[in-house]
């Protein structure tokens, strides 16, 4: 990575906390009566592997004044040693704001797991840079790299606002932009050509995009083949002549990247990804992996990459980081890796599961 300043944060998200609730001892939602509840977000799964090893990140959200589950939230991005802000918004009564619920159970052997999301009256589709700095944060402080998700950049007409005008300051200070195009179609119902155009610009001015084949095609609009029915060896040659239309089409980005998985049954997974610097690539086909709770995989890969962008590796030292992280990630009841060090990731990637004393 090119350097410009010295920045004070290696790795800035922009995000909506909620809160997962996951039923106790792998069952399913609807006939349970025990939950674990824990603070999450896609772009705060991914910042959390750089934060867990020593890296500053900050985190730019919203929150509800008063609430206990704002409260929650914050403390533990606190015990992720991450550096937060964002505006606190007056719940409004009971019928007023408050963060997304994620109910999500993980499944068990050929019980594949079930997700449902209740985002009505969440807190962070109000965010706007109105509520921000940004010369304090990006022009004083700084970020090395800006991470930002089709999540985030679709949850509400204002927050795809909030996210191009990050892009666009952060740009304009040396920072280097992380786009995960993460399309979720009930966000786009109604939305395609205003999204469109917010979404092609966010990737106009990034650096490392992230998607798989339908996120390129349907984000972008990047011409691809249609999915499904076509062996291993054939969807990495696809994708790979997909990301040359990428590339010809927004000249500035130079990594892609993004992850393969086959799922034998919800605890074993086959586990590979694709990622170039737009002149080598590098190609790991899918191994079988052990998985506890398969939500956060991909959040997992993307912050292993960063990281490893973050420290100046090479394409190939860079995916294979990020392929142990999210395999990591699956072996945690959290939606977000927390390694050890960078020893516990490389043991992953080398297959080595022996005790370490």
């Amino acid at each position: 990575m090119t350097e410009t300043a010295p920045k004070k944060y290696s790795l800035l998200v922009a995000t909506s906390m909620g809160i997962r609730l996951t039923p106790v001892d792998s069952q399913p939602f609807h006939c349970s009566n025990l939950f674990k509840m824990q603070a999450t977000s896609a772009e705060s799964n991914v910042a959390s592997v750089s934060s867990y090893l020593g890296m500053p990140v900050k985190v730019l959200t919203a929150f509800v004044k008063g609430s206990p589950v704002s409260h929650f939230i914050k403390d533990n991005l606190k015990s992720r040693r991450m550096d937060f802000e964002g505006p606190e918004f007056e719940q409004g009564g009971p019928w007023g704001y408050r963060h997304q619920i994620n109910m999500a159970d993980s499944g068990w052997g050929t019980r594949g797991p079930r997700v449902q999301n209740d985002r009505a009256g969440e807190v962070a589709k109000e965010l706007s840079v109105d509520h921000f700095d940004l010369d304090r944060i990006f022009a004083k402080e700084g970020a090395r790299v800006v991470h930002l998700s089709g999540l985030i950049a679709a949850l509400s007409p204002k927050t795809s606002n909030f996210c191009l005008d990050i892009a666009r300051v952060a740009k304009e200070n040396g920072s280097l932009i992380s786009f995960d195009l993460n399309h979720r179609a009930s966000f786009w119902k109604g939305r395609k050509k205003e999204l469109a155009q917010a979404f092609a610009e966010i990737a106009s001015r990034s650096d490392i995009l992230i998607g798989n084949e339908e996120d390129f095609q349907l984000c972008l609009g990047i011409e691809g083949p249609e999915s499904g029915g076509q062996e291993l060896d054939e969807k990495i040659d696809s994708f790979k002549e997909m990301i040359g239309k990428a590339q010809a089409a927004y000249p500035n980005a130079r990594y892609f990247g993004t992850t393969l998985r086959e799922v034998v049954s919800a605890n074993c997974h086959m586990w590979g990804a694709v990622v170039t610097d737009s002149k080598d690539w590098e190609i790991i086909k899918p191994r079988e992996i052990g998985v506890l709770d398969r939500i956060g995989g991909g959040d997992g890969f993307v912050g292993g990459l960063l990281y490893g962008l973050l420290k100046g590796w090479d394409v190939k030292k860079c995916a294979r980081f990020g392929w142990a992280s999210g395999a990591l990630a699956v072996t945690m009841l959290t939606d977000y890796a927390q390694p050890a060090d960078e020893d516990q990731l490389w043991r992953i990637w080398e297959g080595n599961a022996r005790v370490k004393r």
